[in-house]
């Protein structure tokens, strides 16, 4: 922990919205822990008018949004979610630097009013920095169902800047924090910042630097920085102050007052102690107890893995069972429209080989990859996403973290693990939640070991015609799921293994610790969970898909019609791949179509059937046991299909994921690495397997 800065509290983080600032009447900083509901704050005032983006510099997603009140125009900048401003990450780093800036006119940090003591670390530290500040209490529904009281108006007066209420889930309390927030950055309110108390020898260090500061409304905040000897520069006019500072380090250390930076958090967290002790009165002597109750369920030894199997394995179930007819209505759907689309183009005299080009190869890859990818993901986005509102998704992150920790990672990539579930991209963008670099760089390199949305069809459609399809039709979308989930399984165990191998190695060092806070149960929204999941979630990852499809279906038709002597481009290739298939066992066509399928894990299975049936456009079957027939007429057999689905589990990561990889990495070195590190360990299996199997006359 540290309290670095730059010397004028300036950092690049300022540019991130200031195109959408210069016209704003007033700009509003919103600071925060994690899940206090500043996402929700900032979502109901800004409503739709707002961006997302990076931080100049930093893999830290931050939002802008604006809104309207009173005649005036408001920016509201949402700061990442930090529970102090202390330099241990990136998120923090932005908060601060933000704040310091001086960019905002009026900072508003949202409190946890059922846990304010840990949200009054980082007001205090907020208001070193500046006295401009808001303090919005959150959750007080949630606070009064728990029998917690706080009494507003003696907080205010405690910390010296008004404190308002709101649930903002709800919308209650927004307006009267809105009226706040213009009334600081009118400067209609005086405010008497609250300055934390430390250690008098400290106190005397501070003021000795401050004499020889510029004045300056962050003074305070900055003779901490100078005395910290932390900061990575000296800004103009403070070299005085600097050395005064320098002189002080001696001292301080002779008095045990040195690493300075835990002197002052300990005085912060006694003085939030004590605020709070003054300021809330629990009416109830067991608030959580309904939360423990569930806790010892879910996230107990014995109980808490697999009750996390059987949640999934439901997600699961219900996603394959319902998946199917809205995937042959769109089937259908496309087809007539494109039987339009073609007599459109034969109407307008256009050469047969452009139909075929736009039609087969163009359209028929965009609307597989969407009929599909897109009822999966309409499913299981808002089934997921409603385990996340409910607050069971950091309960799975404290159920693995003992299992990453002997892995020498981190327990909250099983976070950007579940990300990846629905698209590798986002776990990948999710990794940003890792402040550890090198922890950072395992979860990103070994993400697309878990099975991404676009995957399942082609593993479930394998695994329910070779292994489910001898059971009753009822109870092969069951069957199916539990298949899948031991894939899954598999998945995470190989995930923990090469993380293992990983942090022996090139990534070599010792888990650092992390606070994951378990936020308490809430009654999932579900109107807003359908939006969030469909619209920020599926119809994203769709339109990322889409965008890649389409060149995808030009090099298939090239690939598929193009003939090189008495035989296709794609013939050729597969033929030159076949001898190395069969010795994993598989084939090249299989091998081919994983090559092909790189902008799309969805098209995988039709190319397969494209070049088994010398066809020249993507084939949809008509049925499981038209599948099963086309491809035992082409030699698969259990062996194959085995290796069909650890192939399908250990490969390449999409084209989509792979950019992604390189946007957040900055290198092409470690790019590389996350597509070669599944591949080789799923050839690896393969060969294993084929090669037992063989050896025990099976093969």
């Amino acid at each position: 922990m540290g309290l670095t800065a730059q010397s004028t509290g300036r950092h690049a983080a300022d540019r991130f919205s200031e195109r959408q600032q210069n016209h704003a009447d007033y700009i509003v900083a919103l600071a925060g822990n994690p899940n206090v509901g500043k996402s929700t704050v900032f979502n109901a005032l800004t409503g739709l008018h707002q961006h997302t983006g990076n931080w100049p510099g930093k893999t830290v997603a931050g939002a802008v949004g604006h809104f309207h009140s009173h005649g005036y125009e408001l920016n509201l900048v949402d700061l990442p979610g930090t529970y102090s401003l202390s330099t241990n990450s990136a998120e923090e780093e932005v908060a601060r630097d933000y704040i310091c800036s001086k960019k905002a006119h009026c900072t508003v940090v949202v409190c946890d009013a059922t846990a304010l003591e840990r949200s009054l670390n980082l007001v205090l530290q907020v208001l070193e920095i500046t006295p401009h500040v808001v303090v919005c209490l959150n959750l007080l529904d949630e606070a009064k169902k728990k029998g917690i009281h706080i009494n507003t108006a003696h907080l205010s007066k405690q910390i010296g800047v008004p404190v308002v209420g709101t649930s903002a889930r709800n919308g209650k309390g927004l307006d009267r924090l809105v009226q706040k927030i213009l009334s600081v950055c009118r400067k209609e309110i005086p405010v008497h910042s609250y300055y934390c108390r430390y250690p008098p020898l400290i106190e005397e260090a501070i003021q000795d630097v401050l004499s020889h500061l510029p004045i300056s409304e962050d003074n305070r905040f900055r003779a901490l920085c100078l005395l910290d000897n932390d900061s990575q520069a000296v800004g103009k006019g403070e070299e005085e102050a600097a050395q005064c500072a320098a002189r002080w380090q001696n001292s301080l250390k002779q008095n045990n007052l040195l690493p300075l930076c835990d002197t002052i958090a300990s005085s912060i967290i006694q003085q939030a102690e004590e605020i709070y002790a003054g300021t809330v009165t629990i009416h109830t002597a067991q608030t959580d107890q309904r939360d423990r109750q569930i806790d010892r369920i879910l996230m107990s030894r014995k109980a808490g893995i697999p009750m996390m199997l059987f949640l999934l394995g439901i997600i699961l179930w219900i996603t394959i069972s319902a998946a199917n007819v809205p995937s042959q209505l769109l089937s259908q759907f496309f087809s007539w429209a494109g039987d339009g689309i073609a007599q459109g183009l034969i109407l307008l005299k256009t050469p047969s080989w452009l139909q075929s080009l736009l039609m087969d190869g163009i359209y028929g890859t965009l609307t597989w990859v969407v009929a599909v990818m897109l009822p999966p993901m309409a499913i299981f986005f808002p089934l997921f996403t409603l385990l996340e509102d409910f607050g069971y998704l950091p309960r799975i992150a404290f159920n693995l973290d003992h299992a990453f920790c002997k892995a020498h990672a981190c327990g909250k990539q099983a976070l950007t693990m579940s990300m990846g579930l629905g698209c590798n991209a986002a776990g990948v963008v999710g990794c940003r939640i890792i402040d550890s670099p090198r922890e950072r760089m395992i979860a990103i390199l070994t993400n697309s070991f878990v099975p991404c949305n676009g995957r399942f069809p082609t593993l479930i459609a394998i695994m329910t015609v070779f292994f489910a399809g001898l059971a009753a039709a009822p109870l092969q979308p069951a069957i199916s799921a539990l298949l899948l989930l031991c894939t899954l399984v598999v998945a995470t165990c190989m995930t923990l293994l090469i993380s293992r191998l990983l942090s022996a190695t090139i990534l070599h060092g010792m888990p650092s610790s992390f606070v994951m806070e378990l936020p308490p149960y809430r009654r999932p929204q579900i109107k807003k969970v359908l939006v969030r999941s469909l619209c920020d979630r599926t119809l994203s990852v769709l339109s990322r898909a889409v965008c890649v499809a389409a060149p995808a279906g030009i090099v298939i038709w090239i690939m598929a019609n193009i003939t090189m002597g008495d035989a296709t481009i794609l013939s050729h290739c597969a033929s030159f791949l076949d001898p190395f298939g069969r010795l994993i066992g598989l084939d090249g066509v299989i091998l081919f179509a994983f090559l092909l399928g790189f902008p799309a894990n969805e098209i995988v299975l039709p190319i397969i059937l494209m070049a088994y049936l010398s066809s020249g456009t993507l084939v949809e079957y008509e049925s499981l046991a038209a599948l099963h027939s086309i491809l035992t007429a082409n030699g698969w057999n259990i062996i194959t299909a085995v290796n069909m689905v650890i192939l399908c589990l250990f490969h390449f990561p999409c084209s989509t994921t792979c950019l992604t990889i390189k946007k957040e990495t900055g290198s092409f070195k470690w790019t590389a690495l996350a597509f070669f590190l599944p591949t080789a360990c799923g050839l690896l299996l393969c060969f294993l397997f084929t090669s037992l199997m063989r050896l025990i006359g099976f093969a």
